[in-house]
């Protein structure tokens, strides 16, 4: 896919804490989702691009949060294609560190 002049891409890293819900800084049981974010997130699956689900979640504790995570994506009603806990390769980042507004998304 193109958009603009950015180099064809399918596969979007979207991170969790930040974009798909509220940062609670560790406390993830008390998350709450961002449903526009998580509308548009589901419509690029629909379209076919490939959605990962990039998480520091238990980086510097060493607690594994998979549980709970995949608990809370699939009450968001979230459509992903799985979850990578490592810093990946990627074609586009979508991150609370780095584009904090998903509604940009609407161009692709």
């Amino acid at each position: 896919m193109v958009v603009g002049m950015l180099k064809v891409f399918s596969v979007i890293y979207v991170d969790i804490d930040g974009i798909l819900c509220n940062n609670t800084y560790g406390d993830y049981e008390k998350a709450k989702p961002f449903p526009d974010n998580i509308k548009e997130i589901n419509r690029l699956y629909d379209e076919g691009f490939t959605i990962v689900i990039w998480t520091a979640r238990g980086g510097t504790t060493s607690i594994d949060w998979s549980e709970l995570t995949k608990k809370q994506l699939k009450e968001w009603g979230l459509k992903y294609h799985y979850i990578d806990k490592h810093k990946p390769n990627y074609d586009l980042l979508i991150d609370d560190k780095t584009i904090n507004n998903v509604k940009m998304l609407k161009s692709i």
